[in-house]
């Protein structure tokens, strides 16, 4: 007998007394956690999300829609990029203020020609104040999942206080989870069992997050 007939016959056997018009699993087991964890303001949430990428050791930035494309401009010239990914459906102006080549996200673009590109620019589905978590769906402003992994710059818009939520269940409540999410809490980092970190290895190695009010 094989390991996996072992263990679907141990299955079968646990399944054997349960009628097959039992209550689905999800169901019947009662999801009475919390939605969220006190009593914030919208201000209050917003700060919190701030407070926590900048524990994941991303660089946050606030500005205003009338000055988002001065300042993804002055990200990309302080971070030194001749480059930038941009998804299809990313708003063009918020790049009007820059001269930096843009390179379209496209289907046939290899990981060698995308890690020979300086930056990338996305917006997001939203992001979870009490984790410090941005959320990514493949939106038409944010492209495919590679676009963020490969590029050692990622520079991620979230618009406030639209787009942040206090907590994971209402992250949940708004996700699709047909779509393929990426949840990002700071930069890649890793450490080895010396306790060593490592950033990069998995992901971008800046991450800066632009929170935009108004618009």
């Amino acid at each position: 007998m094989s390991s996996r007939e072992l263990i679907l016959g141990r299955v079968r056997r646990a399944l054997a007394d349960v009628p097959r018009d039992d209550t689905p699993y999800e169901q019947a087991v009662p999801r009475e956690y919390l939605r969220e964890h006190g009593d914030r303001s919208v201000a209050g949430t917003v700060d919190l999300l701030a407070e926590n990428l900048a524990d994941y050791r991303a660089l946050v930035h606030r500005c205003t829609a009338d000055e988002l494309a001065a300042t993804i401009a002055g990200l990309l010239a302080a971070h030194g990029s001749a480059s930038v990914v941009v998804p299809a459906g990313l708003d063009g102006t918020w790049l009007a203020a820059t001269a930096v080549t843009r390179v379209t996200d496209r289907a046939e673009d290899t990981p060698a020609e995308l890690d020979r590109v300086d930056s990338v620019v996305t917006g997001c589905a939203l992001a979870i104040a009490e984790t410090g978590t941005l959320v990514l769906d493949g939106g038409p402003d944010q492209g495919r999942r590679r676009i963020t992994l490969v590029p050692d710059h990622h520079i991620c818009v979230v618009r406030v206080p639209g787009q942040v939520v206090s907590s994971v269940p209402r992250a949940l409540e708004r996700l699709d989870p047909a779509r393929p999410l990426t949840w990002i809490s700071g930069p890649s980092a890793t450490s080895d069992i010396e306790l060593d970190r490592v950033e990069g290895v998995h992901g971008p190695r800046t991450l800066e997050v632009v929170l935009v009010s108004g618009g």
